[in-house]
């Protein structure tokens, strides 16, 4: 800022590497766009928009209702279908995981951060950087959406109800800006209510108006949801039994600051989650709803687990994996305090991901998989950011890394396997004017096994598949 407009000029045209798009190389906006842009940024900051739930009601579009959906699925392999993002494209590709052929390519919002899948499985909901929720019903002959609605300016989160008795029925949405929950029903997006998440921190009291929502799991054994609330340093359980008649129950439990990202634990009992601004992992009950933990030993600058990684090790019993934004490690967490109490909510192994230095974002393994998989797509070496690390679960170690093709030249990120557990998908994350791939690994020879690529593959980062997303398998 105090450069002038100049260097704001050269970040808004070329982009950053922790992902903003180049606006201005790639002609999303104009020269004189660009200039009045960057002498925007040099004013003091307005007060950003609000959004009520009358707007996002206007917002809302069913495209196809419910009873005139199909009633049984018209693909047998559905439930190894892959959503795969393609950011700055502002679209999902829907592949089938089986014949790798493209079904669809969805026009979606904005630079989507994930995609959940109902109970069921049925339906994906992506929820991309500008607000707009995406519903995708993967039934159809050509999977499409069925349903969207804006629920905020600014998101990065979004799951369904997964209970008995309430599969499909709602959607939570967590926004930045508004900083808010908005409930949604899980068959149309009509939007139900919304609640604001503005509120004191947990330890001075101090009172956050953006305090925003970081990350949402949903529980598979009470009808809540599991919410980050990022800048309070609040874990809440939010309960939704009661919902459709305008009943929310929120349990506040006191973790730290600031929440990003986590996952469940192997039973589905205990979520584990980032707290990156004081490198700390935290780790909530949701049977007893209290804190059962606060990690600090062991685990490195600004931890990033993605969902995580689950593993049974010989020796340490259950343990949870995270990697780390700003070092080379990974830390193995210990996550049975019934039978293995010595390990439990303990850091008991640190891999380290050679060379030094940091930009890891996501870790992955399946429970028919022998192998953990760790990428570093941050890393300011653009041969480390192009290459991926094979771990073994048992010998907790670095066995292999694999670089990228060279006639792909961008970064590899996010991991994904397919139903059976057999295949993992990793992305070839380049520019919009660059080649980019998704490579498909044989997990057990941990060589290419194909590799998909096509003009219509733009950006690809995240890619989630079905089954795998309903289980909460990682």
């Amino acid at each position: 800022k105090y450069g002038g407009p100049e260097p704001i000029k050269t970040v808004i045209n070329n982009g950053l590497p922790g992902g903003m798009p180049a606006w201005g190389k790639l002609g999303y906006l104009n020269k004189q766009e660009v200039d009045l842009l960057a002498r925007f940024v040099l004013e003091s900051p307005p007060s950003p928009p609000e959004m009520t739930l009358e707007k996002i009601r206007k917002s809302w579009k069913l495209y196809v209702k419910p009873e005139n959906r199909p009633k049984a699925p018209a693909n047998p392999n559905w439930e190894n279908f892959f959503g795969v993002i393609l950011r700055d494209a502002g679209k999902v590709a829907i592949i089938d995981g089986t014949t790798k052929e493209l079904l669809n390519v969805v026009d979606t919002g904005f630079a989507v951060h994930i995609l959940r899948s109902s109970a069921s499985g049925r339906y994906f909901y992506s929820i991309g950087r500008d607000g707009r929720v995406t519903m995708i019903d993967l039934w159809m002959a050509k999977p499409d959406k069925v349903a969207e609605v804006k629920a905020c300016y600014d998101a990065r989160s979004v799951d369904s109800s997964k209970y008995k008795g309430y599969e499909d029925k709602f959607l939570i949405v967590g926004g930045y800006w508004p900083p808010a929950l908005v409930f949604l029903n899980g068959q149309t997006l009509e939007p139900i209510t919304m609640f604001s998440t503005s509120g004191y921190t947990y330890d001075t009291f101090e009172f956050f108006r953006e305090a925003r929502v970081a990350a949402i799991v949903a529980s598979h054994h009470d009808p809540l949801w599991v919410v980050n609330v990022k800048e309070l340093g609040y874990v809440w359980l939010v309960g939704y039994e009661h919902l459709d008649k305008g009943v929310i129950s929120i349990t506040p439990i006191a973790t730290e600051r600031y929440l990003h990202d986590g996952g469940w634990d192997a039973t589905k009992r205990y979520v584990l989650m980032a707290a990156n601004a004081r490198n700390t992992m935290v780790v909530v009950d949701t049977v007893e709803k209290k804190m059962a933990a606060k990690i600090t030993e062991g685990i490195g600058v600004k931890p990033h687990p993605g969902r995580g990684a689950n593993i049974k090790h010989p020796k340490y019993g259950p343990l949870y994996l995270t990697g780390h934004i700003g070092d080379n490690t990974i830390a193995c967490i210990g996550t049975d305090p019934k039978n293995y109490p010595q390990y439990a909510w303990k850091v008991v192994k640190i891999i380290r991901l050679e060379p030094v230095g940091g930009g890891h974002l996501f870790v992955k393994t399946h429970p028919r998989s022998k192998w953990i998989w760790a990428d570093r797509p941050l890393h300011t070496d653009a041969k480390v950011s192009s290459t991926v690390y094979v771990i073994d679960k048992e010998k907790l170690e670095v066995v292999k890394t694999i670089p990228m093709p060279k006639e792909f030249p961008g970064r590899a990120v996010h991991f994904e396997y397919n139903k059976d557990g057999t295949e993992v998908w990793v992305s070839v994350w380049s520019p919009k004017d660059k080649k980019s791939a998704i490579v498909i690994f044989d997990d057990k020879t941990l060589k290419i096994k194909q590799i998909i690529t096509g003009d219509w593959l733009v950006t690809p980062t995240g890619k989630f598949n079905v089954y795998n997303t309903r289980k909460d398998i990682y």
